[in-house]
């Protein structure tokens, strides 16, 4: 049985972490336009948010194996690719962004595992970083999203600013997407000087496979279900416009099927794996291997090909595995 005691000191932290962060969404308001930015020019080339670093080395794309602390795996991960400090400079604001959409605990593989992220808010910090965002905006109600998936927990512990997502957080910007074109987006995650994207590898009931290219749904506010109904366009949209500095793909427990949500423990299979990558169309064609889907059945790993995202064919990109 939980100790009372700590449940309410949890409740506690989580309080003063959100007036702290009630504070910072007001300085948001005032950065930006109250009737959001890039609405007064509907024609034009689509909008792009760009957190690349130069690629200077090779591999771009690492993946580690076998040992089963995710911290480790993440550790030797980016690593390979040359360290935290190839992606994030002295004084940086990093925002990283996992996959907190649902309430579900770690064993169901619905969201990142809180272990991987936290180790991701460890090397930014160690790399120089001023201050590490870890945020989302979640599927389910965030408040049990956060908890329940060990994310906020974990990563507050490591004096991450977590942000909970609220309405005054997001400001309308006009993407010039094929299918995103006007839509909320989630400021603190375009604020940042880079952006890290952290997703977990799991089956998806729509789009056949979902990680770091659809991960990025966690962006937007409004009525995200309208998207479904052509969901690859839409995927391919999102990555067009964010470009991350690094993807971090955690895999090592996977949901095989009945996602992205899940539920059954059943459906899901330890697979101890980290993959970090500066492709995210790479990372997500070879996380299509690990639920046992072709890459060519996902529509959006093409969209995002053709558009000069990165490469579907992820045996060809440089890689490196550990």
């Amino acid at each position: 049985m939980t100790d009372p005691s700590s449940r309410r000191q949890v409740l506690k932290q989580l309080a003063a972490a959100g007036a702290v962060l009630g504070g910072a969404g007001a300085l948001t308001r005032f950065a930006f336009d109250p009737g959001g930015f890039g609405l007064s020019d509907p024609k034009g080339e689509r909008q792009v948010r760009s957190f690349e670093v130069a690629e200077t080395e090779s591999p771009i794309f690492a993946i580690a194996k076998s040992s089963k602390d995710p911290a480790e795996l993440t550790r030797k991960a980016i690593d390979a690719l040359g360290g935290m400090k190839r992606f994030i400079s002295n004084g940086d604001i990093v925002a990283i962004k996992p996959n907190i959409g649902w309430d579900r605990m770690p064993v169901h593989a619905a969201n990142t595992n809180p272990k991987v992220v936290a180790e991701v808010v460890r090397l930014a910090f160690e790399a120089g970083a001023k201050q590490v965002i870890v945020t989302d905006a979640s599927c389910n109600e965030p408040n049990r999203c956060f908890q329940r998936s060990g994310i906020w927990r974990a990563t507050h512990a490591l004096g991450a600013t977590v942000i909970l997502p609220a309405e005054h957080r997001f400001r309308e910007l006009r993407m010039k997407g094929e299918v995103l074109d006007q839509w909320p987006v989630y400021t603190p995650l375009v604020n940042a000087d880079k952006v890290i994207n952290v997703p977990v590898a799991k089956h998806h009931n729509l789009s056949k496979f979902t990680a770091a290219m659809k991960n990025w749904y966690g962006l937007l506010g409004g009525r995200r279900n309208r998207l479904h109904q052509n969901i690859d366009v839409s995927i391919a949209d999102l990555a067009t416009f964010m470009r991350p500095t690094l993807t971090v793909m955690d895999a090592t427990r996977v949901l095989l099927r009945n996602g992205p949500q899940g539920g059954n423990i059943d459906d899901a299979v330890d697979m101890h794996q980290v993959v970090a990558s500066l492709d995210q169309v790479a990372v997500d064609a070879y996380g299509t291997t690990l639920i046992g889907e072709k890459v060519e059945n996902v529509k959006y790993l093409k969209l995002g090909h053709e558009r000069g995202l990165g490469n579907m064919h992820w045996e060809q990109v440089p890689h490196v595995e550990v």
